[in-house]
């Protein structure tokens, strides 16, 4: 019997195994949201097996075609929303790119079929399958990893508490940038109010002043932080400057010594910005405040473009894979 159990969930203890010893090491990897989907997968699994459970699997692939209708029903409908909010832009179109993209990944394979395509787009029809199906694991795993990331409980005792910026209307901060701040003094307050508050951000060319000279003012006149605790980065307009550029603050200010971080940014905007800090050696939490519901898939989309951005290589191993399928039909043309 312990042999049948230790066969049924050997891969959820593979990989449980793997994203505890990761974890433990380092939370801010990607690898980590992987093994975590791999791990709850595989435990699914294998607790359908133990108790004889086929319901389990049977509504798993119900839910796919169901699944898949919800979703894009929701995806045109959150465009909708989005658009009608904050304005017609690309960015505010992904969540319907996506609708597009998945209907088309649905019913192009058997149109394909059905009308007997050359085999040379076959094969690239198989291409954008495997892309297309790494492409809805990893974004299924990081949205999962992401939440998971998010509600981790984090350390209270920071040294410094960076808040990257988000754009400003005139010369106030955004209300998403303000849910920003007012996450940063809530740690602060935690805290103490010992730490030093970073306000990262530079000037856009359509704007009056600096995102950290609006932050810091925001802190000091509207929120009571002192003007001593506030410390200025206006030269940042990505989130990795807005990373080195608060590093290089940090590290000047405590010479040789040890000091931890906070980075202060939208909930979406979490497991990123603490990936980027990981790689550029800065000890540091990530802490996300609050976004509005219906922008929310906009902006995750857009993370996890930038997060597959930074971990190309999968992309181009599944290309290869791909390669030898390529030539075949080649030669049956």
């Amino acid at each position: 019997m312990i042999f049948q159990l230790a066969l049924i969930y050997f891969p959820a203890l593979v990989f449980g195994f793997l994203f505890i010893k990761n974890y433990r090491k380092e939370p801010r990897q990607f690898r980590n949201a992987l093994y975590f989907l791999l791990l709850c997968l595989f435990a699914l699994y294998g607790l359908s097996i133990q108790f004889e459970l086929p319901w389990l699997v049977l509504i798993g692939l119900a839910a796919i075609p169901f699944g898949t209708v919800a979703l894009v029903v929701f995806l045109l409908a959150n465009t909708f929303v989005v658009v009608k909010r904050e304005g017609l832009s690309l960015s505010h179109l992904l969540p319907g790119l996506l609708a597009l993209c998945i209907v088309m990944a649905c019913v192009g394979g058997p149109v394909l079929l059905f009308v007997q395509a050359p085999p040379i787009v076959l094969a690239l029809a198989l291409l954008v399958l495997m892309e297309g199906s790494y492409v809805a694991f990893t974004f299924a795993a990081l949205l999962l990893y992401s939440w998971l990331y998010r509600r981790l409980p984090k350390r209270r005792d920071y040294d410094y508490i960076v808040v990257h910026g988000a754009g400003l209307s005139g010369t106030k901060p955004t209300p998403l940038l303000a849910a920003r701040l007012d996450k940063a003094v809530e740690l602060w307050e935690a805290d103490h109010r010992r730490a030093v508050i970073i306000a990262s951000g530079g000037r856009g060319a359509d704007e009056e002043v600096s995102e950290a000279e609006a932050m810091r003012t925001y802190l000091v006149e509207e929120r009571g932080v002192p003007a001593d605790a506030v410390i200025e980065e206006d030269r940042s307009t990505t989130t990795m400057e807005n990373l080195r550029n608060s590093k290089a603050i940090m590290d000047a200010r405590s010479g040789a010594g040890a000091y931890r971080a906070a980075v202060v940014t939208s909930d979406y905007h979490v497991f990123r910005t603490a990936e980027y800090a990981h790689k550029i050696g800065l000890a540091a939490d990530g802490v996300g405040s609050r976004t509005a519901r219906y922008f929310w898939p906009t902006a995750f989309i857009r993370e996890y473009v930038a997060v597959s951005n930074a971990h190309r290589w999968p992309f181009v191993v599944i290309f290869v894979f791909w390669l030898p399928f390529a030539a075949i039909a080649l030669f049956q043309l």
